[in-house]
């Protein structure tokens, strides 16, 4: 069993930095891989950004060298730095974990509760 629980979000203007954070605890089986998605009103959950837990990465195309994903030492806290924010970032915000590589696509097995971020333009 893994326990995720997400914080960070809020409201920004565009152009706008946010840190969200996820504090992970359970299985550090089941967090070899963990992981962003975002959901926006009347669409599909897609993931954001992807890290396992020897270091990789991924990310969907519009948040690349704009997003950073990264991990505490202890892997227990994932974090999703978030620069240059527009308004199609808005969105749920959920931080995701599971030992199966799934990387972007959304059958993780454990899911946080979600974060809000709003950003006006």
């Amino acid at each position: 069993q893994v326990y995720l629980m997400e914080s960070g979000g809020g409201s920004v203007q565009a152009g706008g930095s946010l840190r969200l954070s996820c504090v992970a605890s359970g299985s550090t089986y089941d967090r070899y891989y963990m992981a962003w998605f975002r959901q926006a009103p009347g669409k599909e959950r897609e993931g954001v950004a992807v890290i396992s837990r020897d270091g990789m990465t991924l990310y969907q195309d519009p948040a690349k060298g704009r997003f950073t994903i990264s991990q505490n030492s202890a892997k227990d806290i994932l974090y999703l730095q978030m620069n240059g924010l527009k308004p199609n970032d808005t969105g749920l915000y959920y931080c995701a974990a599971d030992h199966v590589a799934w990387w972007l696509r959304p059958q993780y097995k454990y899911w946080g509760q979600g974060t809000q971020v709003t950003v006006s333009s």
